[in-house]
């Protein structure tokens, strides 16, 4: 944190305008938010296109489409870290691969997480209701091409969407509030929120989810291991529907 408040303390009046520690001003998350919500109407959309006719292309073009705005978010963050003079990318992501052992402790981490985080889920949806392949069904691959690039969209996803919410979103909440729990339980939301196209139960059940991310993230100090329990997570979520 103190490293946040030498790099916004040293750079331009406009950034000494912002409160001590936040990634960026106020606006530049709120234009955050408005992009978080044009990508989830833009999935609805497409969901709502699919049910209605068949895909030209199958699923290639929506994979591409998601791949290309999940990195378009963090190209935001990155553009306003270097022109807003707000905390680098890097250290968002926190931690340190200095050997072998310090990736194979994330790893372990992650695997005990993603053994926790499918339980919890599994009860979260027992709680909601039916299963959330329908909702998915639209975005489920058909064949090698369309699998490969659901896993480009699996890995993507767990970086791009870790950073957004776990990285840049929990810590500029938790600096506006002052708060470590309120910023977890933030972002929760909005990443719940931001998932509303695959219905209002399973909204809940991503909230719940998130704020498991988000506890993580501020327990490691790293989104390393989040990021490989959310891609891996990810490739598993829809592929088994189509391939069990």
């Amino acid at each position: 944190m103190a490293r946040s408040m030498s790099l916004l303390n040293t750079r331009g009046q406009t950034v000494r305008q912002s409160k001590p520690g936040q990634i960026a001003p106020a606006w530049h998350t709120l234009g955050l938010l408005l992009l978080l919500g044009a990508v989830s109407a833009g999935l609805f959309h497409m969901q709502s296109l699919s049910q209605a006719e068949s895909k030209a292309g199958g699923n290639v073009p929506v994979y591409l489409a998601v791949i290309v705005c999940e990195w378009a978010l963090v190209g935001y963050i990155c553009l306003g870290g270097r022109r807003l003079g707000a905390v680098p990318v890097r250290s968002l992501i926190g931690g340190h691969w200095g050997n072998a052992r310090a990736a194979l402790r994330d790893f372990g981490v992650a695997g005990a997480f993603w053994i926790v985080w499918t339980l919890v889920a599994l009860g979260m949806n027992l709680l909601v209701g039916p299963s959330h392949a329908k909702p998915l069904a639209f975005m489920s691959p058909h064949g090698p091409i369309e699998i490969a690039l659901w896993v480009m969209m699996s890995l993507t996803a767990g970086f791009c969407e870790e950073l957004v919410y776990r990285g840049y979103l929990q810590r500029q909440f938790a600096a506006l509030t002052g708060s470590a729990a309120l910023a977890v339980l933030a972002q929760a939301v909005i990443f719940g929120v931001g998932h509303w196209y695959q219905g209002v139960g399973r909204v809940f059940v991503i909230i719940v989810l998130g704020a498991l991310f988000g506890i993580l993230a501020h327990w490691r100090k790293s989104l390393r291991p989040g990021m490989i329990t959310h891609a891996w997570s990810d490739i598993l979520n829809v592929i088994p529907i189509r391939f069990p």
